[in-house]
């Protein structure tokens, strides 16, 4: 125990300058989630945690390539960001307060609002979560979802079998082969494994949503400019969507847009990215590289990519939604 703590202390206080000297961000991602973090038949990692480390690394480098993706699963997700074995975990992870309070790392920022659902299959014909008494019930260990789904059963005087794995993969794989009648976990996820299912037409995903699961980037604690870094990067993402701003009108913006909102966005007018330790331009180089938080969306669990999710709560504050970011001035 001292000597983790003696790494992760080793670690914090000046990330961006051990990112620099390293020449690449080392991102913390899910082991293999659709939408999320996944690699394609490439080996290419792909997903809305994926694009939000490129979008970190193009302020910092001004190259959103210049990150290392490194697949954790949800037990050793912590000690990974905590020894210093990645810089950000941006892992579909759930902001709590145990785990902002007693764990040495600091939530900054939202980048998905999601929450716990079930997943059945069809020919159980059961529609809703009040009909799931006596059920087993398929966990991933290490998660949330685990004291989510017993102080739901609790409240509603169910009882339910917990069958629990260590992987996301090896859920699947017990809800397809019978160990449980109901797979849990937050509905996105929810959505990116039931398309891996080899008949996903049999099974659906049961209306209520049982908890609040904000998902975002994690950091260490002691390192209020790293801090800084990561929660600006978002906010850049959300206020470029907000403004206009897209990776395919970028270019066009920053020539010819007299909106002070944009142009400081795009590094024309003060603050710059210098103020951040980043480059000048880094509101151009994320949304030039990776794209506005729409555009990302989209592509990675929205409307255009086979899980097909909907913005719901996810859609900017002016739009109905949560997403709100602080003014860049």
């Amino acid at each position: 125990m001292l000597l983790l703590v003696n790494q992760a202390h080793a670690a914090s206080g000046d990330t961006l300058a051990q990112v620099k000297k390293k020449g690449e961000l080392q991102c913390g991602v899910s082991d293999g989630l659709p939408g999320f973090s996944n690699p394609n038949a490439k080996g290419t990692w792909e997903g809305i945690d994926v694009e939000f480390c490129r979008a970190v690394a193009a302020g910092i480098f001004g190259d959103a390539n210049k990150v290392k993706f490194i697949p954790l699963n949800a037990k050793e997700r912590f000690t990974a960001l905590q020894s210093g074995e990645v810089d950000v975990l941006s892992r579909n992870t759930t902001w709590t307060l145990t785990r902002d309070a007693t764990m040495g790392l600091s939530f900054d920022a939202t980048l998905y609002y999601d929450g716990q659902g079930f997943l059945v299959k069809k020919e159980l014909g059961v529609k809703s979560a009040k009909e799931l008494d006596g059920a087993s019930i398929c966990i991933q260990a290490g998660t949330t979802t685990e004291l989510n789904v017993a102080d739901y059963f609790k409240a509603n005087g169910m009882k339910f079998t917990p069958v629990v794995f260590d992987t996301s993969d090896q859920t699947v794989k017990g809800f397809e082969s019978g160990r449980c009648d109901v797979l849990t976990s937050d509905q996105s996820q929810l959505y990116a494994l039931k398309i891996k299912l080899a008949k996903p037409d049999d099974a659906a995903v049961l209306p209520e949503v049982i908890s609040k699961e904000p998902l975002g980037p994690a950091v260490r604690q002691g390192d209020e400019q790293w801090s800084t870094l990561i929660k600006w990067t978002l906010y850049a993402l959300v206020n470029a969507e907000e403004y206009g701003v897209t990776s395919k009108n970028v270019d066009e913006m920053k020539a010819s847009s007299k909106n002070p909102d944009v142009r400081r966005l795009l590094g024309l007018e003060e603050p710059s990215g210098k103020v951040l330790g980043l480059v000048p331009d880094w509101g151009y180089q994320i949304v030039k590289q990776v794209g506005n938080y729409g555009e990302v969306f989209d592509k990675t669990v929205g409307k255009g990519s086979p899980l097909g999710i909907d913005r719901g709560v996810n859609a900017l504050w002016n739009q109905g939604g949560f997403m709100y970011a602080p003014p860049i001035r």
